[in-house]
């Protein structure tokens, strides 16, 4: 069994690897903004968000965690609109 360190060292490297990702998805969201800018469409498209989200849990390999990462994936796509909202000065 993993000592209580090596799990969290763990947890350390993910954490990483998703700041990695993390800046990555905002660096494309500031593009969509612009996009959405040039092109006069507002942020929030709620029919394409539900679908995201539902298409994003339908790939999860252990359903078990299917209502935190819908949280966490919500709370991502949130974080995203209000990049997206500063960007356009909303």
């Amino acid at each position: 069994m993993s000592s209580i360190e090596e799990l969290r060292k763990e947890i350390e490297t993910i954490d990483m690897e998703m700041i990695t990702l993390f800046e990555k998805r905002m660096s494309v969201s500031s593009k969509i903004a612009a996009y959405k800018r040039e092109n006069n469409m507002p942020v929030l498209d709620k029919e394409r968000e539900k679908a995201l989200i539902a298409k994003n849990v339908s790939n999860l390999s252990n359903k078990e965690f299917e209502e935190y990462y819908t949280e966490f994936f919500t709370g991502m796509l949130d974080v995203s609109k209000k990049y997206q909202h500063d960007i356009l000065g909303d």
